[in-house]
Parts: structure tokens; C-alpha cells; sequence
């Protein structure tokens, strides 16, 4: 059974064993007292109940309808979106671009107001208060903003937004997947709005460099991918965050950590201990470096290092630095590493990688075992064990020359905690182990789990119920704790 796989029955329930007896029984075909014959349908409905329940599920999934979803704007919103179409080319040839581009959204939508009333005079379209209102949101949305996305990205509950080409747009409320009402009008309407997010940042997207990463300017994170890769046309992936800042005590009052785990992680943080966060895509690693950073003290320099630079630290003395990619000469290109090794030569004492994918790996455990105590950074992989094993390999993969042996050893002297977060089925996401890295054990990296969460059941709503276990260990990070003054509550934790 899988860590989080559904499992039947009651919690903890054990089988009940009564006196042996001696079989009783009138007949030699038939059941006595004790051994009752059992109706043949009885049987067949108590052996296969449950999987047949599965299996219809199965069945159900199988015939349901495998057209792809298309956004449907409906009702108020379609008939808004219709007069739009029909506004917007009178409009654009009554303004000038280069003047409405200096003012801000609210000054534009005061200039369009008297404007939209005479196209819609010569349109002969009448319009109610709140349509009128509508109209002209929609309107400035797509002259100074990102169009149809503005709606999306001003809702506070979506986390995500997938535009899969022009017809068709997902968002994520609460960890689940749902359609959006809203649609662009053509491709080429949809690259425009890639192109005005892309450029913002000073990069670029078309046929020659058909992928791009970016941010708005929220901090919001973009991946942009265009023809002849995505094939049905320009595809926008948007990861939101949140406009407060997310901190651990937020976490643990959500659940997705225990108060014992919050407390350890809060003193890791506040005791320069070297933290990798690992887990999958849109677990939450990002918002989990977010909030244990906020644990570092104000007086040290911090040097964060991404692709696209997303971390929102809250220290009065950091600095974001931001890889560049290849011109159109295919030259100029700045990666992860180049930025790391950078970094080591302006005096900061911690270093916060976005994401380590790479050669980079080795530049950043360098870091760790040399002076810059209580860096940081994520990785994608499932478990604590395998994001070791996933650190040996990105060095391996690069062109250093060093025995694998020589590697495990650097990443047991260098790491102390292995943070793995989870977004789980029902959409939670949470702290699922907090592991130690101990040393070497002959070629062996070996590491003691402090806290972990045990699946118990699943309720009805689909919620998966669980407890956060802690293993009762003495922690071998107690020595590092003990130097800032956090040893005994750090060991009461713990425990």
C-alpha cells in the first residue's frame, strides 16, 4: 500500500479470536451452529464488493466524454465580451497609444469614459451602469494590462493559472483544477499578452526562443512556451503567491505541520543550520523557504540565486541576483552557477538558491562547508533519500572529475535538515518528513528521521486524515542549536 493509499476498514481495528470450539455440524455437506452455510450470492457480493466498487469508478472514468474542455464565457460576461469586440477597433483608432501608455489605470479608464460613450452612441448600443463599468475595466485591461488574465490574477484564491492556447484556461482553488470563463480572442491575441509579459523583464519569446520564464510584478512567476513546441498554440503557466507572507506559524495552524515541527524548524533557521527543501512540483517548496527565511537574523547579508527570481525575502540586507539567457547571437548567457560562484566573492553569509538542477549543486555544497552556515535551497524529488541520491548525480552529471565516494562525503558534511513537503490528493500540502543528515557510514549517507506524517484514513469529503509523528530521537544538530542558546527547547521538541 502506498504512503497515502486509501485504505478500507476502521482505524487500528484488530480480529477477534473467541474459544476454540469443536466443529458442530448435522451433515457432512452442510454447516453446523458454528460453521453456518453461506448463500452462494452473499459470498460473491462480500468477496468482490469493493472492488467492483472500484472498478466501476474505473468503468465511469473510462466512458466519461474525452473532449477537451473549452472555456465558455456565459451570459453577462459574453455580452460585455461581444460589445468589447466590437468597441475596441473604434476605440484604438481615437487614441493615441504612446499617451495612453503613461497614464495609470484609473486615469485611462477616466479618459476612455467619455470616448466609449460616443462609439457606443455610433454602435447605437445602449448599456446599463454596471455594464458601462464592465466595458471599460475590460477595456483597459487590454490596452495597459494582460487582458482576460487580469480577472484570474486579482482573484485571491487561485494559486495557478494554465492557459493551454486560446480556447482553453485552468485555474487552482483549494489544490483542485478547474476551468476558467474566460477566453482570448485569437492566437494572436494570446502571444501579444506573452510578449507583453516576457518583455517586461527584458526577455524575450518567438520561433527562434520559444520558451521563457519570467515574473509580474507581484513577484508571480510565468512560464511561457510558444509554436512549434506547445501545439496548440501559446501556453502561459502562471504561479501565483500570496499577497501576505506565509509564515511558519500560518502553516502549522493550517495543518500542515505540527506545532513540534514548527517549533524545530524556526530554530534551524534562526541557527544557521544548512536546510534543503525537497519536493515536487507545486508542493510548496518555494513558500516554505519564504517563511524560514523570515527566521534569519536582520544583520546578516543574504544573497538569493534563481532563474527567475521569485523569493520574497522580509531581511533588510538581501540581495536578489537573476540568471540571463543567450542573446540572439547565442552568447551572454549568466547560469546558476556563474551566479553562485559570483557570490562567494561578495562576503555573504548565507546563500538561498531558488532551485538546484545542475552543476550548480557542487558550487552550492562548497558554499555550505565553506563559512556560509545557513544557506538554503529546493529540489524536486519524493523522498528525503532520494534528494540525496539526486544531489550525487547532479554532480556526477557535471564535468568535475570527483569520485563518488568524495561527493557523498561533502553533501554529509555540508547538509544538517532535509525538509520534504507534499501536496497530497486532496489538494493539502504538507511538511511530510523532517530528516537529519548524520555522516557516512563506509560509502553510505546515513540520516535519522525526527518527524514524519503517518496516513490514517480518508473522510468523507475526501480529506485525508493523518498524524505528524515525532520519532523520539535525540537530534544530532543539538550541538549547533546549542550555540545560539536553543539546545533545551530544540531537545524538548524533539522528543
Amino acid at each position: 500500500m502506498s504512503a497515502f493509499g486509501k485504505r478500507g476498514g476502521t482505524i487500528g481495528a484488530r480480529a477477534t479470536f473467541g474459544v476454540a470450539r469443536p466443529m458442530q455440524s448435522n451433515s457432512g455437506l452442510e454447516g453446523g451452529a458454528q460453521f453456518p452455510t453461506l448463500d452462494p450470492q452473499t459470498l460473491e457480493s462480500a468477496v468482490a464488493g469493493a472492488p467492483q466498487d472500484a472498478m466501476s469508478r474505473l468503468a465511469d472514468r473510462m466512458a466519461s466524454a474525452s473532449d477537451h474542455a473549452i472555456s465558455r464565457l456565459e451570459g453577462f460576461e459574453a455580452s460585455v465580451h461581444k460589445i468589447k469586440e466590437q468597441v475596441l477597433p473604434r476605440l484604438l483608432e481615437r487614441v493615441d497609444p504612446e499617451a495612453a501608455s503613461t497614464l495609470s489605470k484609473d486615469e485611462l479608464a477616466e479618459e476612455f469614459r467619455p470616448i466609449v460613450g460616443e462609439v457606443l452612441a455610433e454602435l447605437r448600443i445602449t448599456l446599463n451602469r454596471r455594464e458601462q463599468f464592465a466595458l471599460e475595466k475590460m477595456l483597459v485591461d487590454e490596452l495597459l494590462g494582460l487582458g482576460p488574465l487580469e480577472e484570474l490574477l486579482s482573484d485571491p484564491l487561485i494559486t495557478d493559472i494554465m492557459v493551454n492556447g486560446p480556447d482553453q484556461t485552468y485555474v487552482e482553488r483549494k489544490g483542485k483544477l478547474e476551468i476558467a470563463p474566460i477566453q482570448f480572442r485569437d492566437e494572436e491575441h494570446l502571444f501579444q499578452i506573452a510578449q507583453r509579459i516576457v518583455s517586461k523583464v527584458g526577455r524575450r519569446v518567438d520561433q527562434t526562443t520559444p520558451l521563457a520564464d519570467a515574473r509580474l510584478a507581484d513577484g508571480s512567476r510565468v512560464n511561457v512556451i510558444v509554436p512549434p513546441l506547445s501545439l496548440r498554440g501559446t501556453a502561459i503557466s502562471i504561479r501565483k503567491f500570496s499577497a501576505k507572507p506565509i509564515t511558519i506559524d500560518m502553516m502549522a495552524n493550517g495543518g500542515s505541520m505540527s506545532t513540534k515541527m514548527a517549533t524545530v524548524l524556526k530554530i534551524a533557521g534562526a541557527c544557521r543550520m544548512n536546510v534543503i527543501i525537497s519536493g515536487g512540483t507545486g508542493s510548496g517548496k518555494t513558500t516554505m523557504l519564504n517563511a524560514l527565511s523570515k527566521m534569519i537574523d536582520p544583520g546578516e547579508r543574504v544573497i538569493t540565486i534563481e532563474d527567475a527570481a521569485e523569493l520574497r525575502l522580509q531581511q533588510p540586507h538581501w540581495l536578489p541576483l537573476e540568471t540571463r539567457p543567450a542573446n540572439l547571437e547565442g552568447q551572454g548567457a549568466i547560469a546558476i552557477r556563474d551566479l553562485v560562484v559570483n557570490a562567494l566573492r561578495m562576503r555573504p553569509d548565507r546563500i538561498i538558491l531558488g532551485e538546484i538542477r545542475g552543476a550548480e549543486c557542487f558550487d552550492m555544497l562548497a558554499a555550505m562547508n565553506t563559512g556560509h552556515d545557513g544557506s538554503m535551497c529546493t529540489l524536486h524529488s519524493n523522498s528525503p533519500r532520494e534528494a540525496l541520491a539526486r544531489m550525487e548525480n547532479m554532480v556526477l552529471m557535471s564535468d568535475i572529475k570527483v569520485p563518488k565516494e568524495a561527493i557523498s562525503r561533502q553533501i554529509a558534511d555540508s547538509v544538517d535538515l532535509i525538509v520534504q513537503v507534499k501536496r497530497l490528493r486532496d489538494g493539502s500540502r504538507r511538511v511530510t518528513n523532517i530528516t537529519e543528515v548524520i555522516g557516512m557510514e563506509g560509502s553510505v549517507i546515513v540520516t535519522q528521521e525526527l518527524f514524519k506524517f503517518e496516513y490514517l484514513d480518508e473522510s468523507a469529503e475526501g480529506k485525508i486524515l493523518g498524524d505528524y509523528k515525532s520519532m523520539g530521537l535525540r537530534p544530532y544538530t543539538l550541538d549547533k542549536a546549542k550555540q545560539f542558546g536553543f539546545d533545551q527547547p530544540y531537545l524538548e521538541s524533539c522528543l
